[in-house]
């Protein structure tokens, strides 16, 4: 992991300037640290470049893009962290490599990358507008059979670049072997750590263009759309379903299907007033939480010590506004920071949405010891219980 700590700490010293002296530098130094979910080369520019050679052991994956970011005309990169008007849209298509591990990102160590070993390319291209969005993905539903036209959106967090949405995405997508038409919203983020408050306004710019999109899904031929946000993407994405129902809400509401707010950055209290305005869904959302999530302990850190719905929630308080909360702080994160926890979910997405959807029942049968010990999510998602055994539970109020 790289740390970004020198310049990262003279911006925080500022923001922590409620604390005496050397305790604000500390301050900000450790949460620098945490913020800090780069990989020792992030890929800014060129990793988007379409690879060369296709392997016959990869998956192809077509992802539709719409974004508020800005068209970035450097070769393999397609789009940058800056903000851009009106919305705009895009087509891509990323291989996975055969021998891919899960939960993991198997970046190219240079682009455009090895398609045998890494997550590649294969075809890039905008979409002009609205028009020739909708059209492409009414063209994929129609691919698939009726009652299983369903649309996948991911919504990303804080400090990430255009390809790591992209990527993450994609191997969100691959290890659910997620049936839906896989649709990325990337607002303006300029993945850095000290541009936490850039990110934080441009999410919240980017809410409209969210509803927008939003109501396009709605209004393709999909049978169901499921929504997916991660970090400070939960942000924009509530905000966003607050104005649909404030507006009136959608025609064909019926096919909303699963709302889930994985590692949410949201203030608890803000949640609560969004969830009131917002009215209790008719499906609950589903709110994933670890509380030993570093990152957002640091968020919590600077935004004066109020807690992160993503780090620490009351299941019971929740169950009351209409979510159920799936605690994952006994799984061994993949990433430092135990911010990436969802991704790990995408491989027992099968098994989970069977539990999902056979209700939420009271335990039956623990988990095994050896299943606890390993700290396998596989051994652990087997039957349809509330608690499905440390270290992966399944709470909701009464429990």
């Amino acid at each position: 992991m790289r740390l970004l700590v020198t310049k990262s700490t003279k911006v925080l010293c500022a923001v922590a300037g409620l604390l005496p002296g050397r305790l604000a530098c500390l301050g900000a130094t450790l949460a620098a640290s945490l913020l800090a979910a780069g990989c020792g080369s992030r890929p800014e520019a060129g990793f988007l470049a379409t690879a060369a050679e296709i392997d016959s052991g990869s998956t192809a994956h077509t992802l539709l893009v719409a974004t508020t970011r800005k068209r970035d005309d450097r070769p393999g990169t397609l789009f940058n962290g800056e903000r851009s008007t009106p919305l705009d849209f895009a087509k891509i298509v990323v291989s996975v490599p055969e021998k891919h591990a899960e939960g993991e990102v198997e970046w190219a160590s240079t682009p455009p990358g090895n398609p045998k070993t890494d997550f590649v390319v294969r075809q890039a291209g905008y979409l002009d507008s609205e028009k020739a969005f909708v059209s492409t993905l009414n063209a994929q539903l129609a691919a698939k059979p009726r009652g299983k036209r369903n649309v996948f959106l991911f919504i990303h967090g804080y400090n990430t670049m255009f390809a790591e949405g992209l990527y993450r995405f994609t191997q969100l997508v691959h290890d659910s072997r997620a049936e839906g038409v896989p649709v990325l919203f990337t607002w303006a983020s300029r993945g850095q750590v000290t541009q936490y408050v850039y990110d934080t306004n441009s999410a919240t710019a980017a809410r409209d263009d969210l509803e927008r999109t939003i109501r396009l899904l709605f209004a393709s031929n999909a049978d169901q759309i499921n929504i997916l946000a991660h970090s400070m993407g939960n942000w924009v994405t509530v905000e966003a379903l607050r104005q649909i129902r404030i507006s009136g809400g959608l025609p064909q509401s019926s096919k909303l299907g699963r709302v889930v707010l994985a590692a949410p950055d949201i203030d608890i209290d803000v949640f609560k007033s969004q969830m009131r305005r917002f009215g209790k869904p008719a499906k609950p959302f589903f709110v994933v939480l670890s509380k030993d999530d570093k990152a957002l302990g640091a968020s919590n850190f600077l935004a004066g010590g109020r807690g992160r719905l993503g780090a620490d929630s009351d299941p019971e308080e929740l169950a009351a506004l209409g979510a159920i909360v799936i605690d994952m702080t006994e799984v061994k994160g993949l990433d430092s920071s135990n911010h990436g926890k969802f991704a790990q979910l995408a491989a027992v997405a099968p098994r989970l949405t069977a539990v999902l959807e056979s209700g939420v029942a009271r335990q039956r049968t623990p988990a095994s010891a050896q299943d606890i010990a390993g700290g396998s999510l596989e051994a652990i998602v087997k039957l349809p219980i509330t608690i499905i055994g440390a270290p992966f539970r399944l709470l909701s109020g009464g429990v």
